[in-house]
Parts: C-alpha cells; sequence; structure tokens
C-alpha cells in the first residue's frame, strides 16, 4: 500500500488533519459562549438544546440564517478579518430579536479552498465572541475545503440561529396604529448590506483601501468600512424583559430603510421620517457624493445611519427610549406612523440638505 486515504486526500487539496486543528484552536472560544440549555460540547454530529432548561415555559421557536455577503472581499483584499465574525453573528440574531426572540444557538458554515488553520481561526474565534455578547452559545458548524471552488486566500461564511420566544409574546407589528412614534437606534457603519455598490464605488473612485479615509483620517478607509455590524440584542432584551412594549422592530438590512420598515407595518400605513433628526454618517455621505447617488438610492440601499427601528406608543416613546439609551444605544425620534400614500410606504422629508452636502 503506497499511501494511506487521508494522504490522497491531502494531494487532492483537503487537509482533514487541519480541520481538526481548527476544531481544537476554536474550542475554548465556543466553550466560553456555552449558556443554560445547551446539552453537549463541539465534535459531535449534530446539537442538543432544551429550552424548558434555558427558562422558557412554553416557547415558539424562531430561526434565522444569513452572510456577510461581498464585505468579505474587502476583509480578503486587506487581511483584515477580526470583526467578520460579529457581522455574521450579528446578521442572524439581530433579525431573531425583531420577533422578540432571545437567541439561544448558533452554527456556522466556513467554506475556503485551502484551510489556513491560524487565519480560519480569528474568524470563528470572532464568530464565537460575538455570540457570547448576545447571550447566545456557539454550538456547532461546519468547515468545508473546497480546492477548485475557491481562489487563494477566498472564503464564504453563512450562520444560522435560532432563538425562542413565549407563546403570545411574539412582535408582529400587528397593534401598530397611526400616530406611534418611530425610534431609530444608530448603526456602527455600512454593517454588512450593499457591499457589492460599496466595492463598486470604491473601485470607481480609485480609492485606497489602505490609506487614510478621505472623511476619517484617523482610519484606513478599510477600516470604516469594515465596522463590524452593531448587536442590538441585548439592549432591545433588556428592554422587553423590563416590560416595555414594542409594536414594532425592523433591522435595516437588504433594502435599506425603504423596504425594511414595511415588512413589520399593517396594510395600509406608513411611516414619515425627518432625516434632520439624526447624522448621515460620513462614509455614506462620501460614498453618495462619489457615485452621484440619489436620496432615494441611499434609502433603498443603506442603513443611512440607523440599524434599527424600533416603533412604539407615543405615550411609551420617551421612556422606551430613556431605557434603551441607559443600556448604551444612541436612539434618536425620527419619525411616526402614518397612512400609507398608495404603494409610497415610507417618506422620508429634509434627506436633500442632511444627507448630500
Amino acid at each position: 500500500m503506497k499511501g494511506s486515504s487521508a494522504d490522497a486526500y491531502k494531494q487532492a487539496g483537503v487537509d482533514v488533519e487541519a480541520g481538526n486543528a481548527l476544531v481544537e484552536a476554536i474550542k475554548p472560544a465556543a466553550a466560553a459562549s456555552r449558556r443554560a440549555g445547551v446539552m453537549a460540547g463541539l465534535g459531535g454530529f449534530g446539537a442538543l438544546f432544551d429550552p424548558k432548561a434555558a427558562g422558557f415555559k412554553d416557547p415558539i421557536l424562531v430561526a434565522t440564517t444569513d452572510g456577510v455577503g461581498t464585505k468579505l472581499k474587502i476583509a480578503i483584499d486587506t487581511g483584515r478579518h477580526e470583526g467578520i465574525g460579529q457581522d455574521l453573528v450579528a446578521m442572524c440574531v439581530n433579525d431573531l430579536i425583531v420577533q422578540g426572540a432571545e437567541p439561544l444557538f448558533f452554527l456556522d458554515y466556513f467554506a475556503t479552498g485551502k484551510l489556513d488553520v491560524t487565519h480560519a481561526s480569528t474568524i470563528v474565534n470572532s464568530i464565537a465572541k460575538a455570540c457570547q455578547d448576545v447571550g447566545c452559545a456557539l454550538v456547532g458548524g461546519e468547515t468545508a475545503e473546497m480546492p477548485g471552488m475557491y481562489a487563494k486566500g477566498d472564503y464564504d461564511l453563512g450562520g444560522f440561529a435560532v432563538g425562542a420566544v413565549e407563546r403570545g409574546q411574539q412582535i408582529t407589528g400587528e397593534t401598530i396604529a397611526e400616530g406611534d412614534v418611530v425610534l431609530g437606534l444608530a448603526s456602527s457603519g455600512v454593517h454588512s448590506n450593499g457591499f457589492s455598490l460599496v466595492r463598486k464605488i470604491v473601485a470607481d473612485a480609485g480609492a485606497d483601501l489602505n490609506a487614510p479615509a478621505p472623511f476619517e483620517p484617523a482610519k484606513t478607509l478599510a477600516q470604516v468600512l469594515l465596522e463590524p455590524t452593531k448587536l442590538y440584542v441585548r439592549s432591545l432584551l433588556s428592554a422587553i424583559k423590563g416590560g416595555a412594549t414594542l409594536k414594532g422592530l425592523a433591522h435595516i438590512t437588504g433594502g435599506g430603510l425603504t423596504d425594511n420598515i414595511p415588512r413589520v407595518l399593517p396594510e395600509g400605513l406608513g411611516v414619515k421620517l425627518d432625516a434632520s433628526q439624526w447624522p448621515m454618517l460620513p462614509v455614506m455621505k462620501w460614498m453618495a457624493k462619489k457615485a452621484g447617488l440619489t436620496t432615494a438610492d441611499m434609502a433603498l440601499t443603506f442603513n443611512c445611519g440607523v440599524g434599527m427601528i424600533v416603533i412604539v406608543a407615543a405615550k411609551d416613546a420617551a421612556a422606551i427610549k430613556g431605557a434603551l439609551t441607559d443600556q448604551g444605544e444612541t436612539v434618536y425620534t425620527i419619525g411616526s406612523v402614518v397612512k400609507a400614500q398608495g404603494n409610497v410606504r415610507v417618506v422620508i422629508d429634509n434627506a436633500e440638505q442632511n444627507w448630500m452636502d
């Protein structure tokens, strides 16, 4: 026998030993994210979770899946991968909390052409850290080494999260009514959507990702663009558990303000927002100027400085704004719920003056 099957597989480009080494390297970080309800560690064929042990009496499970998109290309091109794990987790768990669900556990999918254990450990450890930050256990995942599918250094990520909410306590948007107040929670940056356009703008402008950002010289352009997606789970969960009545929540991802807010509104209702009530991020103003984007383009593509929308009754607005501020959020009162104007459900006043200077 000239060689083992493992040797043959390695010669074909897949290193089983590297995969095993990665599992060992990430075990401490995964263990640090462990929470009540987890029934097994990494390494099994599946992960077991007991919602009753997590404190739920009659839970409804909520599941989400998402990725980071072409933001990965900027991380790959600049060698900056430290925040990508938070992006992946945030894109999933922020979608859970908008339905009132507490994140319980998370699984990741990491695919690459040739596994670099050190590189992959950085990414998966950052996933585990973000899970720990929101009280969500990293219970497993898949590392796929696929030579021929990915160019050298390229990789892709997928995330899968499951949460739970007690029956009858889901946030559905059903009670939203005309006159309700729209609060906006500040975003940390571009987050993880619109990056195919972002990358085109950077390329067309001939901008150097590793040079100081034209609008924020203390950071490189790559640092600004790679700022991780903000995790809104702990602050919103604290407000919910504190008795706050949040009528509707919208995570502002692909589709921007224009497409995401209507997803939580009852038929016939829209929102009227005042762009003078919150600051547009400098990076977005720069992109708008470089690419000649309209305010409609911006509102349909980016979060425009607001990563999460919270809709509350007018009588509760001040108290909920205060509670979220106490939890570390930057909260703006940005508009109100109105009757929809035909098919137009999101109207943004004063955008030209405040977004395009």
